[in-house]
């Protein structure tokens, strides 16, 4: 990233800006790692949300179940992080050339270099009511209340549309409270097969034996709004009807700002393998919004919406922003996850996505491409899948003359106008500051996603927080 001070002799003092776009996990951790790495410019976070940092993971548990007060959510961090915090505050359209970013009021902000990490939107859903208040998606801290508000204050069967991971976590926490809940999936099984069959075939029946009303292979012909409640009208002739309705059908890369800006965002930020954003200078994106080409995974460029990736890809985003791109090492993680339903806790690494074949990987269910393992899934096996982990690295070693493929070769040639490959040799580069989480098998402590306690212990207090663009609040 270049000095500013080299762009404005006559300056008395000039400090570099480096702008955060997104408030969430991926963006704190990666201005946490900007001041570790010692940079001491301006750091602006551009925040949508009203909320400071949140775990996300419990929005579709505790929050819902009312374990948890929103507070018990809120993310630790730096104390160090002197950051300027612009709440309410979503970017609103950005110019490369200029280096320039725009937030509500017509306010311009210049950067010196970005960092996107605006994260996904709630996937929308052809024909659903969405204006009707009973009608929810669940993406943010706001939603998960209001969903637990429309339950708590309403009777009848609560309708959860969508089998994925966030689906059935919603389902097992409206049976925990008690209700009714009907779970429906176009899908013929529950996880949509992510998990192998023999997990997801255990996790249907955890579903069925707690009373969940299950609907697989299912489409929804139409929707019918009454005062008491909607009917879901399905494919297969059975009819729901609900006072409560959570469309959990996946989410979308949050681009909206980026249009006009000369980026590629088709399913996600375009990026090199050093999370480097193609077509621009100084700006690299990181978590759910990245879209990028894993050299350890067939080069294949894609998005990885996990948690632990909004960790280590914001580090190493702001890692590589700081050295810049000609010195960036590619980021080449090991994804892993997990969910928890009925006290069962699927783990998983790797990307069992790509696997054609499965096998038994000592009691873990292992998914196997060209040969390879590339994923492993265990059902109550943490201590396998630490145990396992670390042969995903051995078998998919990184591969720094692979060319880069930036479309799957099943996309359509509506994304035609972007670069085929993208070139991968890379420049010796100087020993890393510190030892990244994504270039070794994980420890214990960084291999699954946050401990689940009650969070009421300390929190770092933002050095200045604007609500909306208006005037600071110490």
């Amino acid at each position: 990233m270049p000095d500013a001070r080299d762009r404005d002799q006559g300056a008395s003092e000039v400090s570099e800006r480096i702008v955060v776009v997104g408030g969430g996990l991926g963006g704190v951790r990666s201005a946490e790692r900007l001041r570790e790495m010692g940079f001491d410019g301006q750091i602006t976070i551009l925040s949508a949300e009203r909320h400071l940092p949140y775990h996300r993971p419990c929005l579709s548990k505790q929050i819902i179940t009312g374990e948890w007060h929103p507070d018990d959510s809120l993310l630790s961090f730096s104390g160090d992080l002197d950051a300027e915090w612009r709440m309410n505050s979503p970017a609103l359209h950005l110019d490369p050339k200029t280096q320039s970013v725009w937030v509500p009021g017509g306010e311009e902000i210049k950067y010196d270099g970005m960092i996107i990490a605006t994260g996904v939107d709630a996937r929308a859903m052809g024909g659903a009511p969405r204006h009707d208040p009973r009608v929810h998606v669940l993406r943010t801290l706001d939603d998960a209340v209001a969903i637990r508000k429309n339950i708590r204050q309403s009777q009848g069967l609560v309708a959860v549309i969508g089998g994925g991971f966030i689906g059935c976590e919603l389902a097992c926490s409206v049976r925990h409270m008690g209700r009714d809940v009907a779970l429906i999936v176009r899908s013929p099984a529950l996880l949509g097969g992510v998990v192998g069959d023999d997990i997801g075939k255990k996790i249907t029946e955890a579903h069925v034996e707690h009373g969940v009303r299950l609907a697989t292979g299912v489409g929804i012909k139409h929707w019918v709004r009454q005062p008491g409640g909607i009917g879901i009208h399905l494919s297969d002739g059975q009819v729901f009807f609900a006072s409560c309705v959570v469309l959990a059908v996946g989410a979308s890369p949050a681009v909206d700002w980026l249009r006009g800006s000369g980026l590629v965002i088709e399913d996600g930020v375009l990026c090199d393998a050093t999370n480097h954003v193609v077509g621009a200078e100084n700006i690299v994106a990181c978590g759910d919004v990245a879209r990028w080409p894993n050299l350890r995974f067939n080069g294949v460029v894609r998005r990885v919406e996990h948690w632990l990736n909004a960790v280590e890809g914001g580090r190493a985003a702001a890692e590589n922003l700081l050295v810049g791109r000609s010195h960036a090492k590619p980021y080449t993680p090991v994804p892993r996850f997990w969910t928890e339903q009925y006290g069962m806790r699927v783990q998983g690494a790797g990307l069992p996505v790509l696997g054609t074949d499965t096998t038994d990987v000592n009691g873990l269910t292992g998914f196997i491409a060209d040969g390879k393992l590339v994923g492993i899934v265990g059902l109550e096996s943490p201590g396998k899948i630490i145990t396992e982990t670390p042969e995903l690295f051995r078998q998919n070693t990184v591969d720094t003359n692979r060319q880069v493929w930036t479309q799957p070769a099943e996309e359509t040639a509506a994304a035609a106008e972007v670069p085929e490959v993208l070139p991968t040799t890379q420049i010796p580069v100087p020993e890393p500051v510190a030892a990244r989480a994504s270039s070794v098998p994980p420890s214990v402590s960084s291999s699954m996603s946050p401990p689940l306690q009650r969070r009421r212990h300390s929190r770092s207090r933002p050095e200045m927080v604007r609500v909306g663009g208006g005037r600071a609040r110490p």
